[in-house]
């Protein structure tokens, strides 16, 4: 209050404010919230979602990342969580659904910890103790595997992609997974940039394969083309092959026949002259990646030379990494230098439409993965579970280090924190004991989903883990099994990389204490004379008017 008596803003009156627990309890409702979206989908007896954007378009996925990207959410604090699940997506590739569960539930017996009158800076120590606690007994968990063990890496495939509506074809979707990671694997790194992934609406999912090599959504302009070249040199041309038109708007006055017969001859030399560098140099297959003259297709096609047109830029880019080729902007400059090499080049044609293959690409790291389905949706289902595979497989490769799944490694590093948390004093221990509980969620509703007992599988699971650390749910039989032992089991990654995320969020909610949210402007009632579609009371010039 002013020494005059009036109040005085510090803040802008228009903003809304809101402050201390009101605050905090707010932004854990909204985590909270997000987690319980996704929960009933975690696990391999999930359920699913259906998502229907605004054109009508549905997803049906249980698939964590895929849901909350699409559900568009807008509160603050629920957009942290949403962050864990993309961190987890990028750098992992699995673990999105259990990592924002873990958060949301951290945050739970956080917001529980605070009504007891435990201070939030109190309950973030104690978290970063915890979470620091479990990186290394998750740590001393793992078990090494090699690249080389391609059984273990099928498993982790497999593992990744149960529940995804494709259990008849797990164990193929692992091997194709399995392959790609490895054909692009090299130095301690996969690089799946380099795995390209096409869709086939419209026959089965056995059908599904990985080609080592490329394989384009496109066939030769010219039917009568080879359907099969051996040895082929690849000239990939990134500028039209075809008569330019002008700019601006021109004339051109044909008097005579001769004329016309004069101007046709010369239209089609300046094209033949472009498929006469492509002759020279070598090259028996052609890709433009622009527009190409039907008379240059069919000159070509009397050479015995493979053209097509409009090829896209990501698809060119790959075939000159396949093949070793480059992309030429000047037709003029393409030399055998500059061509690709493929052992051989395949079409698979149904009149115009089909696909070509380049396999055998010497020294190649680009390969493709060919995906089959009945319908849309199950495209989509398949290439979700490949791409989760394909990023899992990858950890497994560059980490070397794999853990049990089934929600062993929660139960086993949580009843790990209990006993580290009676060394530590104060109330920071009454954090790490919630730190343990809120992992222990994720066991809890994976045996949910699956409607089993919760209860009786958590003390049957923390009874097992007495003689057996690698003790988890079979959701399948009902059972607490060891997890190696049915080849469940997950990259270290997954699992480090979902409590360091789930912590450090929960940590940011938490030490929120002040909501400061700029209201929305509205737009006040203007005369119509001064509205943008008038111009000093009249329509607005059009913008050919404006010239």
């Amino acid at each position: 209050m002013a020494s005059g008596g009036q109040p005085v803003f510090i803040i802008d009156p228009n903003k809304e404010q809101t402050k201390g627990k009101e605050a905090l309890s707010m932004n854990i409702a909204a985590a909270k919230a997000v987690a319980s979206i996704v929960k009933s989908t975690l696990g391999p007896r999930g359920m699913d979602k259906m998502l229907v954007n605004v054109l009508g378009d549905v997803t049906i996925t249980n698939d964590g990342a895929t849901i909350l990207h699409d559900m568009s959410i807008e509160h603050p604090a629920a957009k942290m969580v949403v962050e864990v699940a993309q961190s987890l997506e990028s750098s992992a590739g699995d673990g999105t659904t259990s990592s924002v569960v873990f958060t949301g539930t951290l945050l739970e017996k956080a917001d529980e910890l605070i009504e007891n009158g435990v201070h939030p800076t109190l309950v973030v120590k104690g978290f970063r103790l915890a979470a620091e606690k479990a990186v290394e007994i998750l740590e001393g968990l793992a078990v090494p595997v090699g690249s080389e063990d391609r059984e273990v890496l099928a498993r982790v495939a497999r593992t990744s992609a149960t529940g995804k509506a494709t259990e008849t074809y797990n164990t193929l979707l692992a091997k194709i997974a399995v392959d790609a990671v490895l054909a692009v694997y090299d130095r301690d790194k996969a690089d799946l940039k380099h795995v390209a992934m096409l869709k086939e609406i419209g026959g089965i999912t056995e059908d599904s394969e990985f080609v080592e090599g490329l394989v384009i959504e496109k066939v030769a302009m010219d039917r009568n083309a080879p359907l099969r070249i051996e040895n082929a040199n690849l000239a990939l041309i990134d500028t039209p092959m075809e008569i330019e038109k002008t700019s601006n708007k021109a004339k051109l006055q044909i008097s005579s026949v001769e004329d016309l017969e004069k101007f046709v001859k010369e239209e089609e030399a300046t094209l033949f002259g472009m498929a006469d560098y492509i002759i020279r140099a070598g090259a028996n297959a052609v890709f433009c990646s622009k527009g190409m003259d039907e008379k240059i297709s069919a000159y070509l096609q009397g050479h015995g030379i493979y053209a097509t047109r409009r090829v896209k830029n990501e698809d060119l880019q790959h075939i000159a990494e396949a093949t070793g080729g480059r992309a030429i902007r000047n037709i003029k400059e393409l030399t055998k230098n500059e061509l690709g090499h493929a052992g051989l080049l395949e079409q698979d044609r149904e009149g115009d439409q089909g696909k070509t293959y380049l396999r055998d690409c010497k020294g190649a790291k680009t390969v493709s993965i060919v995906i089959r389905g009945g319908t849309e949706h199950a495209v989509d289902n398949v290439e979700r579970a490949i791409d989760d595979g394909l990023r899992v497989v990858k950890c497994v490769v560059e980490d070397g280090r794999i853990v049990a799944g089934g929600g062993a490694p929660e139960v086993e590093v949580a009843l790990g924190l209990r006993s580290y948390a009676s060394s530590i004093g104060g109330r920071e221990q009454m954090a790490i004991m919630a730190f343990a509980d809120a992992l222990e969620e994720i066991p809890r509703t994976i045996a949910r989903n699956a409607g089993m007992d919760t209860i009786d599988t958590i003390l049957n699971l923390r009874a097992k883990h007495a003689e057996d650390k690698n003790a988890g749910i079979n959701v399948f039989s009902g059972e607490i099994e060891d997890m190696f032992e049915k080849g469940v089991v997950d990259p270290l990654r997954v699992k480090l990389n979902s409590i360091k995320a789930g912590s450090e969020a929960a940590e940011m909610v938490l030490r929120v204490d002040n909501i400061l949210r700029a209201q929305r402007s509205e737009i006040q009632d203007v005369r119509p004379e001064h509205m943008a579609a008038t111009y000093d009371g009249m329509s607005a010039p059009q913008m050919n008017m404006r010239r």
